[in-house]
């Protein structure tokens, strides 16, 4: 990558701060990237991408470019700007997030493993919980939450589009979570809204922001995520924090304000590797754009000290046993819903608990009774809705599900202009096509992946994109 020269002008009691924290030649350096060009970031989506179909993706998406992110736990790639992933069908079909590069890293350092309980406390819109959500790979569950109700719609999105079922999105005041998830999780990522001291050089708007709203508006803001954050962390769990500003008020000085606040936390080192800076506590890690290719942030990775509760097998067999027993039910009274999931090879029925609300059918992480009064926009995987003794599949299922996991289908080339054609909305002829199964509901592709549903009447496809999606 050629990056240009640029010139943003920074405030000079800014820059004495980073002249206090950096030293000149330091300083001297950060001018200098600041003059450069930011780069750009495509993390795939390992639910949906294969590993031998990771360079055919990145071609295709017009990417332009197969050098990886290095911290991105494998799934990142930078791509240069006159790339347009974009728009194209695979971004319409999950395979991808964009994604600044060095926003990569907390979702990669935070050690998710499947089965865990994961909350996202500031999730939208979504990049963090998108990748946190797919290394679950199916189990256990992620809450994501935003207490902006318009943005946590755009996480949701984000989230079903990447085909991640085992989900509770929620937008609610953080001490209420509190209330209602006391020592809960496994694991606790806390990306806190910050002065944005470090995406001066991607966001020039936000050094006019940081002049109304510095450090200081946001210092204690950040504390009070950071306490009901550790109330919610399990013994034995793990929370990361991390901002994308320089300033120790917002960052180190945190770290140190919350261990005095909860002695049991622990600070977990992260190896300084990839161009990473070691924070001045000698356990926190700074990215430095400077120092590698991406823009600025900071880490810190806590333990709570104690033992993690143990979730023997046969504890694991008696809710499994329950989940059967209610799907088994379920399914007896919505005969709909039973004939439809005749179509899906996947065994659906032991990933989830049915439920059914006002109509809909969700498929719950957990059961119905553990979940808490809280302000929910998602309960699960939203499977579709009963009407009048049918049922209509969800554009989440279609996300949810791979090309051969549904008994009836058709797949467009990407480059088709029927695809987009679909993604518009617009009725489609299947003509030519590659089609499989019987004429009604069907599973819409490109090149292998889920688009959505459409009701195929001969080669007719009646369109059944969600319209909220919809290409524009």
């Amino acid at each position: 990558m050629n990056p240009e020269k640029k010139s943003i002008e920074l405030p000079e009691k800014y820059l004495e701060e980073m002249r206090r924290l950096l030293g000149e030649t330091e300083l001297k350096a950060y001018l200098t990237c600041m003059e450069e060009e930011t780069f750009r970031g495509i993390r795939l989506n390992p639910l949906k991408v294969a590993e031998d179909g990771i360079a055919g993706v990145l071609s295709s998406a017009d990417a332009r470019t197969e050098e990886p992110v290095p911290w991105s736990d494998s799934l990142g790639y930078y791509y240069e700007e006159t790339g347009t992933p974009a728009r194209h069908p695979y971004y319409y079909g999950g395979l991808y997030y964009l994604q600044e590069p060095s926003a990569m890293a907390p979702g990669a350092i935070l050690p998710v493993e499947p089965g865990d309980r994961v909350m996202d406390l500031c999730a939208a819109p979504g990049g963090k919980s998108t990748q946190l959500g797919a290394r679950l790979a199916g189990s256990g569950f992620l809450l994501s939450n935003d207490i902006s109700a318009s943005r946590a719609n755009g996480l949701l999105k984000n989230l079903e589009r990447f085909g991640i079922g085992n989900i509770l999105v929620s937008s609610e005041e953080p001490k209420r979570l509190l209330r209602n998830f006391p020592e809960y999780f496994d694991k606790i990522l806390v990306d806190a809204p910050c002065s944005g001291e470090g995406m001066f050089r991607r966001e020039p708007s936000m050094i006019r922001s940081w002049m109304e709203k510095g450090p200081e508006h946001y210092s204690p803001i950040q504390k009070e995520l950071l306490r009901c954050a550790c109330g919610m962390l399990k013994p034995g769990g793990m929370l990361l924090y991390s901002t994308c500003t320089f300033a120790a008020k917002e960052d180190e000085d945190n770290i140190e304000w919350i261990r005095k606040e909860i002695p049991e936390l622990e600070p977990v080192p992260i190896p300084p590797k990839y161009g990473f800076v070691r924070g001045s506590d000698g356990a926190s890690i700074r990215l430095f754009p400077w120092r590698l290719s991406g823009e600025g942030h900071f880490l810190s990775l806590l333990r709570k000290k104690g033992r993690p509760e143990f979730d023997s097998r046969e504890t694991r067999k008696i809710r499994s046993d329950d989940m059967e027993k209610n799907n088994r039910d379920f399914l007896k009274k919505r005969e709909e819903l039973a004939g439809f999931l005749e179509l899906v090879h996947r065994p659906i029925e032991k990933e989830g608990y049915f439920w059914e609300r006002e109509g809909q059918v969700y498929l719950l992480p957990v059961p119905k009774e553990e979940l808490p009064p809280i302000r929910f926009l998602r309960t699960g995987l939203l499977l579709g809705t009963l009407k009048k003794k049918r049922f209509e599949p969800s554009q989440a299922l279609a996300m949810y599900l791979k090309k051969e996991e549904f008994e009836n289908g058709v797949d467009f080339p990407s480059e088709d202009p029927r695809t987009v054609k679909y993604l518009k909305g617009e009725t489609v002829e299947a003509d030519n096509a590659v089609t499989w199964g019987k004429d009604g509901w069907c599973l819409v592709c490109t090149d292998g992946y889920p688009l959505g549903f459409a009701k195929r009447s001969r080669m007719t496809l009646k369109n059944k994109y969600y319209p909220g999606w919809r290409w524009q």
